[in-house]
């Protein structure tokens, strides 16, 4: 994992593989002049104030995720400057923006994969500059290598060495103060929260051939031996015996059985309890109601919801907040078998209510259901679920928005704040009442369909059936950012993005403070 550190020390005499500036689109009177932003003043006068020009006559224009390279100056330790773009420059008293830093951060670190240590020149007014920096900077240099060829082996069988360059080893963000307190908690807190959003990718792009519910059960539970968290695991014996018939409709087309995980952080000085529910389909056939083809390749991302739960409990743990909260991981794979449930399978659900299931690929909210009705029944203050759930969802947001569902305005609203406060992008969604009607089943309680139209509003109201009376539940359809297929972008990778991680933390953080909404 990377590194992050506070220095003080001035950039020319740092040794360093880079010093990380930034520039910015000019505004005012001269707009579209190249700007050299605040933190980079001596890198600056070592080119006799000549910077912004050198850098426009190799044509930089500070667009956001813009990268210039170029020479360091003489007397420098350092043999590179490397220039990102932020945007536009703020109006005057005006600070960077965090998410700004958060993004230009990430693509320097991405830019400076291989080398060894890089020094953060990047505007740092304030502690919340600081963290946001070094949280870009550790989500940037992230990658996932864990099954790249490693060039070992001899004659036929040899393997060809990976030319893919490991992350950047060591960030120093210039400029920060070491011995404050306020600048040394956001260090810890960034660092705290980045490698277990980290850990959370690794989940999410762990083939499902190593990664079936009982193998991420048994990752859980070292986990909670690491940090001191309590575990349960409920497997197949113990899921038939408390009637999780959600779980196990799900997870019985699969010879890797289910599990359900409940993972504990507890606070002496915990005054509130969050229940944070993941959706964790280890791989996603659809089941008999079989994907069409294209549509499979991706399907081991089907359990980011558990995955951002768990590193969320991990890090609520790791940074001593002072609330409770418990994990829950409903975990299965959803496969076509001879003993897989089939369309028109009535399924008696763990709440006690029967479910007809008319399309065996809308699965993730049966597992949901099982999950959201055993956190009910600890009586907790709020419960959020996070879930890969509807294709109707991105088609509505988009890849990089996630939906926020909830039975309570104030809640929702309160959930959307902590995901703008963390550089999440979500939206507040509805729960149309007309939209029950269309899951009426003539044989059961309820039906896992309902209209087509507003399928993830659909989902989202079903779900809410399976919470208990009068607990504060919200749902986060993460559908569409969990899993980036295009190129990187901002202090994003491609494949898994820990989607919802710093939004629960946050959520955390606002629960342990006392503000639930």
């Amino acid at each position: 994992m990377t590194a992050l550190t506070l220095s003080t020390a001035a950039a020319p005499g740092l040794r360093a593989d880079a010093i990380v500036i930034g520039v910015a689109k000019g505004a005012g009177s001269r707009s579209g002049d190249l700007v050299v932003a605040p933190g980079a003043e001596t890198v600056d006068q070592a080119y006799d104030g000549k910077l912004a020009g050198i850098l426009e006559t190799l044509g930089a224009s500070g667009t956001e995720g813009e990268v210039t390279k170029l020479p360091a100056p003489a007397g420098f330790k350092a043999p590179l400057v490397l220039a990102v773009g932020l945007g536009p420059q703020p109006e005057k008293d005006a600070s960077y923006g965090a998410e700004a830093l958060r993004r230009a951060a990430g693509v320097a670190a991405r830019a400076l994969a291989g080398a060894e240590k890089a020094a953060f020149a990047l505007p740092l007014a304030t502690a919340a500059d600081a963290a946001a920096v070094g949280e870009g900077a550790l989500l940037g240099a992230y990658s996932f290598d864990a099954y790249k060829s490693n060039g070992k082996g001899n004659g036929k069988n040899a393997t060809k060495a990976n030319d893919a360059k490991a992350p950047l080893a060591d960030v120093v963000l210039l400029g920060g103060k070491p011995r404050d307190k306020e600048y040394k908690a956001a260090v810890e807190r960034a660092t705290a929260v980045c490698e277990e959003l980290n850990r959370a990718r690794d989940l999410v792009n762990t083939p499902p051939n190593d990664l079936d519910p009982a193998a991420f059960a048994a990752l859980a539970q070292e986990a909670a031996k690491e940090h001191g968290l309590k575990v349960q695991v409920l497997d197949e014996k113990a899921l038939t015996k408390g009637g999780y018939g959600g779980i196990l409709g799900v997870g019985s087309g699969s010879a890797s059985a289910p599990r359900l995980v409940k993972l504990s952080y507890t606070s002496p000085k915990a005054k509130k309890h969050l229940a944070l529910v993941g959706k964790g389909i280890t791989y996603d056939s659809g089941g008999i109601s079989l994907k069409p083809a294209g549509h499979n390749e991706t399907m081991k991302c089907d359990m980011s919801g558990a995955a951002a739960v768990f590193a969320a409990v991990v890090a609520a743990a790791r940074l001593g907040l002072e609330v409770n909260v418990t994990g829950w991981l409903a975990l299965a794979e959803n496969m076509p078998s001879g003993s897989a449930t089939r369309p028109g399978d009535v399924l008696r659900m763990f709440s006690g209510k029967t479910v007809e299931v008319l399309n065996t690929d809308a699965e993730g909210r049966l597992v949901l259901a099982d999950a959201l009705w055993a956190a009910s029944l600890e009586k907790p203050d709020a419960i959020v679920d996070v879930a890969t759930l509807t294709g109707a969802m991105v088609l509505a947001l988009g890849n990089r928005t996630f939906g926020v569902m909830a039975n309570d305005d104030a809640f929702r609203s309160a959930v959307s704040e902590a995901a703008e406060e963390a550089g999440e992008e979500s939206w507040p969604m509805p729960l149309p009442e007309h939209l029950r009607k269309g899951m009426d089943s003539p044989v059961a309680d309820i039906a896992n369909m309902g209209e087509r139209m507003g399928g993830g509003l659909v989902a989202g109201l079903f779900l809410r059936e399976f919470v208990g009376d009068g607990i504060t539940w919200a749902h986060l359809d993460i559908a569409g950012p969990a899993f980036n297929e295009q190129n990187p972008f901002g202090y994003t990778p491609k494949g898994g993005t820990g989607s919802a991680v710093r939004t629960l933390v946050r959520l955390a953080e606002r629960a342990a403070s006392g503000d639930l909404g």
